[in-house]
This record gives structure tokens, C-alpha cells and sequence, in this order.
């Protein structure tokens, strides 16, 4: 398509470290090399300085480790007039993307969202339910204001059919195979951990939050530690950061590290070091550390939830449990079952290969295309909202 002038507006970006962060910061980065230009609108992070297309921010009361931008509709209208994009992406449904989506309609410019976060989900893990509807009243209503909402997986498009919301198109994840591979496996790391060649490192990689499903993994460890007797020795290591870092702290497990937030080849050391990587997660619209984990050699075990259960098939790159299976049973399973791990990871890495960016991309330029067309015949019959 002709050179293409996007404006990206989204809560989260780096240096935040997250998996919808990461995928943004790639779309820039992908759009920007084949020749578009892209303008990216988001909050302030802490100590950054001022900038034109930063905005004021404010950290979230339940979960610190999150800030929230805000603006006003008029001042969006400013900022988005002074950009003059051809067409505007809304990643996220804040109060900064609704003071883009107003400010959007207003001028009538083209407009797509992508759904990233079960938001609405979330709200029962913090003592919230009585805002669930409400919550999943507004993200509908939000995203149908749009010409196309994104979705990263066939699951999580079927759901929100299912609840009212239109013009849905899929947009999938990919992997950098090359910055995630079996070859960066690194002794010395499971050496710090005490760990010899034929020991079993379990991997957990995420934000270490009640709506990751966290605690189930760690209580399937627990449970499995206290009933192994090897020969083998067991190692747990959760990387990430988030509000239930300070509790695993306190509670100290024994054969288990917290190790922090990590990027770059420092992630995918880990990664590769591991053995199993186990992902208990039920809130997903898609889980792009599976991704990774496949790309480093590892087999998956995860329970049967849309999106997750898209990149892996059951018994051939890892196990998929139901939602009521036994977590700690099917990790002793994998632990005393060498051979299958090596199967099931070999088969993850080939699988893995075939999630290319590339392909990704040339589809979110498609559905692009499709929206400024659509779009153009509108504003052509008169149809589009007044500004």
C-alpha cells in the first residue's frame, strides 16, 4: 500500500515491559522500516520528561505498576490536527483512548481499535464484580464506535461476538525466532541456581498478578515438592514483576526464584535454560510469552483457554489441561518424562518457525487498507458523523 501516516495511541508502551507493549513497539518499529510513519500518543512514563505527544499520567490505586493517561476531548482534537494522520489506532480504552475516540469523530478521521485485555474479566480477581457488566458495557460500546476492532485470536473473537461486538477482524502475534532459541540455553544460569544438567527448571514468564492465575502455579509446585523424590532435583523461576511480588517474597518457597523483571537476551537465557514452561493463565486474549517459550525449545503447560489454546496442540507441543484439571499432577507427568520434553519441545520450535511478524504485519496492512477504503466511499456518500 502507498506510504501511510498512523497515529498509535496507547497506555502502554516502552519501557513499560509487557507482552501488548512489546507488540506495539514492533508495529512501530515494522511500519516505520517499510516506509510509513507512525506517530505514537501515550502517557508520561515516571522521571520522562515532557514531550508533544505525551500526555499526563496517574498510577492505578489496585495496581501501582500501571499508569493511566488523561486528556481532554479538545485538547486531543489539537493534538490529532496538528498530526494529521490518515488513520488513527486505538490500542487501549482508557480515558486517553476515549478522549481520542471523541476527538476522532469530531474531525472524522478513520479510526481502528484492538482488543487486548480481558478487562472486564479482571474485575472479579480485585473485589470488583459488581463492575464487571459495567465494564464489558463500556469496552462494547468503545469498540463499536470504531470501523474495525483487532482481535488476537479466533477465541477471544468468538467471545466478543458473542457479546455484541462487531466488525471484528483477527490480527495474531508472531515470534522473533531468531531473538528466542534453544541455542541461548545457558549452564552457567542453572548453575546459580544450584541446578545440574539433568535437574528441571519450571518456567513461569508474566506479570505476577491474581489475574495471571499466578498462585496456581505455585501451589502445583508446592504440592509436587513436597511428594518428589527425584532423582532429580526441581527448581521453579517466576520472571516478571507485579502486585504479588511482595507476597511471594514473604511467603519464601523453598527451591523457588523470583527473578525480576528481565529483557532482551537476559529473557531469552531463561527461557532456554528452562525445561517446562508452565503458564496457568485463564484471562488471555492471547499469551505471547507461549510464543516465546515455544521459539526457546520449551513444551507448554497450560489449561484449555481461548487464545492459548491456538498455539499449541494438545500431546504434540505440550498439555492442555481443563479448567478443573489437576496443574501439579500434569507437571509431575512432564517431569519424569525427559523424553517426552524433548519431543514436545522440539516440535513447539518447529511450530513456532512458522509464527513469522512478517505475515503478521502484511495482514494489519491489509485490514488497514480495507478501513481507509471503506472509509473513503463513506465520507464520498456523505455518510460519515459530522465533525
Amino acid at each position: 500500500m502507498a506510504s501511510l501516516h498512523l497515529t498509535l495511541l496507547t497506555e502502554t508502551f516502552p519501557p513499560e515491559v509487557n507482552g501488548v507493549a512489546r507488540t506495539l513497539q514492533r508495529l512501530v518499529d515494522v511500519l516505520t522500516a517499510r516506509g510509513h510513519r507512525v506517530s505514537v500518543l501515550r502517557p508520561r512514563q515516571r522521571r520522562e520528561a515532557a514531550g508533544p505527544h505525551l500526555f499526563p499520567a496517574t498510577a492505578l490505586p489496585l495496581y501501582p505498576q500501571l499508569r493511566m493517561g488523561w486528556a481532554l476531548p479538545g485538547q486531543m482534537s489539537r493534538r490529532l490536527c496538528s498530526l494529521q494522520p490518515d488513520l488513527l489506532h486505538i490500542a487501549t480504552e482508557g480515558p486517553l483512548g476515549l478522549a481520542a475516540l471523541l476527538a476522532a469523530r469530531r474531525l472524522d478521521l478513520p479510526v481502528v481499535s484492538s482488543f487486548h485485555t480481558n478487562f472486564d474479566g479482571y474485575a472479579h480477581h480485585y473485589g470488583l464484580r459488581i463492575l464487571q457488566n459495567l465494564a464489558r458495557s463500556y469496552l462494547r460500546r468503545f469498540h463499536n464506535a470504531t470501523l474495525l476492532t483487532l482481535v488476537p485470536s479466533l477465541g477471544t473473537q468468538a467471545l466478543l461476538a458473542e457479546r455484541g461486538f462487531c466488525n471484528l477482524a483477527l490480527w495474531r502475534r508472531g515470534v522473533d525466532g531468531g531473538q528466542f532459541h534453544p541455542h541461548f540455553r545457558d549452564e552457567r544460569l542453572r548453575a546459580s541456581l544450584g541446578l545440574q544438567a539433568d535437574d528441571i527448571l519450571l518456567l513461569n514468564v508474566g506479570r505476577l498478578a491474581l489475574e495471571k492465575n499466578i498462585p496456581a502455579v505455585v501451589g502445583a509446585f508446592r504440592a509436587l515438592s513436597q511428594r518428589w523424590r527425584g532423582p532429580q532435583r526441581l527448581h521453579l523461576a517466576l520472571v516478571g514483576d507485579g502486585p504479588l511480588l511482595v507476597q511471594f517474597r514473604q511467603e519464601k518457597t523453598e527451591n523457588m526464584t523470583l527473578a525480576g523483571m528481565q529483557i532482551g537476551m537476559d529473557l531469552a537465557r531463561w527461557y532456554a535454560s528452562a525445561d517446562l514452561f508452565c503458564f496457568p493463565s485463564c484471562s488471555e486474549t492471547f499469551g505471547n510469552v507461549v510464543l516465546e517459550a515455544m521459539a526457546s525449545g520449551l513444551p507448554v503447560l497450560a489449561y484449555d483457554c481461548p487464545g492459548v489454546n491456538e498455539q499449541f496442540r494438545h500431546g504434540e507441543e505440550g498439555v492442555l489441561l481443563p479448567r478443573d484439571g489437576d496443574f501439579s499432577a500434569a507437571m509431575e507427568a512432564l517431569c519424569r518424562d525427559p523424553g517426552l520434553r524433548r519431543a514436545m519441545g522440539n516440535r513447539a520450535r518447529q511450530r513456532a518457525e512458522g509464527c513469522d511478524w512478517g505475515t503478521v504485519f502484511d495482514e494489519l496492512l491489509v485490514h488497514y487498507q480495507g478501513v481507509l477504503q471503506r472509509h473513503g466511499e463513506a465520507s464520498a456518500r456523505g455518510l460519515n458523523p459530522p465533525p
